[in-house]
């Protein structure tokens, strides 16, 4: 009973994976300092929500809205809300969810112990599943960051950016915008 038992254990932690990080799951949207959430963000509170689409889509979304013609799309957006001109700038940002899976390590040591053979199984010792966040930060000609808790612009900038990624997300031809604007 004993052998099952361990052989049992022994199976279990085998074909298991070990997370060694985990990227997080944003049902909406997050407001997070930005070097916070990605090293490489600015140090600016930055809106953030999961992009399904491929990569670039939210640039060519951006790009469309604002008929930018490919000039500064990520960087220094202009819109305006209620007659003020606000910018935004966006991060199309990476974090994998990455795990250690065991099967294959046990067996290159198992491999290795038995004969000395090198590890053949080297690639799969780790697994990563990439998720792509678009990471906004927001100010204006009188505010460094709009998204602080102390901005007197948050509550309007930040339903202006639930529509903005609302609208990209249900949209798939960019053109059709322009003509509801």
């Amino acid at each position: 009973m004993k052998r099952t038992t361990l052989t049992v254990f022994a199976l279990l932690l085998l074909s298991s994976c070990i997370p060694i990080r985990i990227a997080p799951n944003i049902k909406d949207y997050k407001l997070a300092k930005g070097k916070r959430f990605k090293k490489g963000l600015p140090k600016k509170n930055v809106f953030v929500f999961e992009d399904p689409k491929d990569a670039k889509e939210f640039y060519n979304y951006v790009n469309t809205k604002f008929q930018l013609n490919d000039y500064y799309v990520d960087v220094q957006v202009p819109f305006l809300i209620h007659g003020q001109t606000f910018y935004f700038s966006f991060y199309e940002v990476e974090i994998p969810t990455k795990t250690i899976n065991l099967i294959p390590l046990a067996l290159d040591a198992a491999l290795n112990q038995a004969t000395d053979m090198e590890p053949v199984f080297d690639e799969v010792h780790t697994s990563r599943i990439g998720n792509w966040y678009i990471a906004m930060e927001v100010f204006s000609d009188t505010e460094k960051d709009c998204l602080s808790e102390d901005s007197i612009s948050r509550e309007i900038v930040l339903a202006y950016l639930r529509e903005l990624k609302n609208e990209y997300l249900a949209t798939d031809n960019y053109n059709e915008i322009v003509f509801k604007n």
